[in-house]
């Protein structure tokens, strides 16, 4: 294993971690949102670099994009993770046995918690400052794509590391190549727990290489149901801000599924769209109450702005400027593509029938179900969680945004007067 001098190092620093007081890390988090504000023009030129390196065109280069108000929104969710309370040290279960033995289960951190992750520079900066509140050391391994500016943010957080005393190896960026991330998923011993962060390639690898735990955080295939009870305006809204808000990203929309009753207010349900130049596979219900009506102003969009749906449309996260559309006879309907095409991470159902929701939020198997809002709030920061390390998609462990508490485990600590057991 080339990297396991680099593994050992981090471990050993994930120690020292313990030394530090709740009020040391928010200090050193403070002071990183601070340097990364004051730094931004020395992160977008290394971020140009990388920008320099991919087309406009490709749905990625919003994910990669850098700018002076994400770092500013960068910087605040530092913050905000630094004014949260400590996940560590809390008494989750206590009790006295009939025999006197004191038992008591706390929380503690992992250790060392391995990133996977692609062209997002904005999860080094997240990563690191829910690991360091947490008392994890971190293993980042970037994509190729973001290199530059991956390399660029790690030597600012080790600046303020050691300005404050601590080992810098707290925080390790691997190389970016196809063998550091092999070497991550066998570093048994070393890493205590691996999370992936990035498309279906990449979980499914991660998922059938590592041999150290993983969580999954799965790639957002993510639907809306209008119901036939859904109000017009309220939808209008929703479906624009969960598809355009940013398309590059896990809580995207990707397919509204529409009950045949409403296929009349399928075009002012997408006129909103339209303006931003949004691609409709549709199916042949769809398309034709959509055909010469889906416009921007008053010129009606044709090839390739509506095209006829495919069974690759149904499923298939864009991370773009495209979207399905289904068409359903029924609640039931609506359920069952969901369960056929869905990821379990975010689903959503526009409708004034509450009976009809609550069935929506009952029958879903999701991380995140949503009713009469957009799942763009999917997101740690949203919760009220912080930043975020990811959204699991699995059910054993975490679910749905992991923040503080979901990168800690627990361990049992007892305490005796000297009982042996028969």
């Amino acid at each position: 294993m080339q990297l396991k001098e680099t593994f050992e190092k981090v471990k050993r620093a994930s120690k020292s971690l313990a030394l530090l007081s709740d009020e040391q890390r928010n200090e050193i988090l403070l002071a990183v949102a601070d340097a990364i504000v004051q730094n931004k023009v020395r992160i977008l030129e290394a971020n140009a670099q990388d920008l320099a390196k991919m087309s406009k065109d490709n749905p990625l280069y919003d994910r990669l994009q850098l700018t002076d108000s994400r770092l500013e929104g960068i910087a605040a969710d530092m913050r905000n993770v630094a004014t949260l309370p400590s996940p560590l040290g809390h008494i989750t279960k206590q009790k006295t046995l009939p025999n006197g033995l004191r038992l008591c289960r706390v929380s503690v951190p992992f250790g060392v918690i391995g990133m996977i992750y692609e062209a997002r520079p904005n999860v080094t900066f997240d990563v690191f400052s829910l690991c360091f509140k947490s008392g994890n050391a971190c293993v980042l391994k970037g994509g190729k794509d973001a290199d530059c500016s991956n390399r660029e943010e790690v030597a600012l957080i080790h600046e303020i590391l050691e300005k404050y005393g601590v080992n810098p190896d707290v925080v390790t960026l691997l190389p970016a190549t196809h063998e550091a991330t092999g070497e991550m998923l066998n570093a048994v011993g070393y890493v205590d727990l691996c999370i992936p962060r990035g498309g279906r390639k990449l979980i499914d690898f991660v998922r059938d290489t590592a041999r150290v735990p993983v969580i999954e955080t799965g790639a957002g295939v993510v639907n809306t149901y209008f119901d036939k009870d859904g109000d017009l305006e309220m939808g209008r809204a929703i479906i624009n801000n969960a598809k355009t808000r940013r398309v590059s990203v896990c809580n995207a929309l990707d397919c509204l599924i529409i009950h045949q009753d409403r296929l009349s207010d399928l075009p002012a349900l997408c006129e909103k769209l339209a303006e931003k130049n949004v691609i409709i596979y549709a199916d042949d219900a769809a398309y034709d109450a959509l055909n010469g009506k889906y416009t921007k102003g008053t010129v009606p969009f044709v090839y390739p702005y509506l095209e006829h749906a495919t069974e690759e449309s149904f499923g298939t996260e864009f991370m773009d400027y495209k979207m399905a559309v289904k068409t359903v006879a029924s609640l039931d309907e609506a359920l069952e593509h969901i369960d056929e095409n869905g990821s379990g991470h975010s689903e959503a159902i526009v409708t004034m029938n509450e009976q009809t929701a609550r069935k929506f939020q009952a029958h879903v198997d999701a991380a995140c179900v949503y009713w009469n809002a957009p799942t763009s709030f999917t997101d740690g920061a949203q919760f009220g969680l912080g930043a975020e390390i990811g959204i699991s998609t699995q059910k054993l462990g975490p679910r749905g945004p992991m923040a503080l508490e979901e990168i800690t485990t627990y361990k049992w600590l007892i305490e005796g007067e000297g009982q042996t057991r028969p």
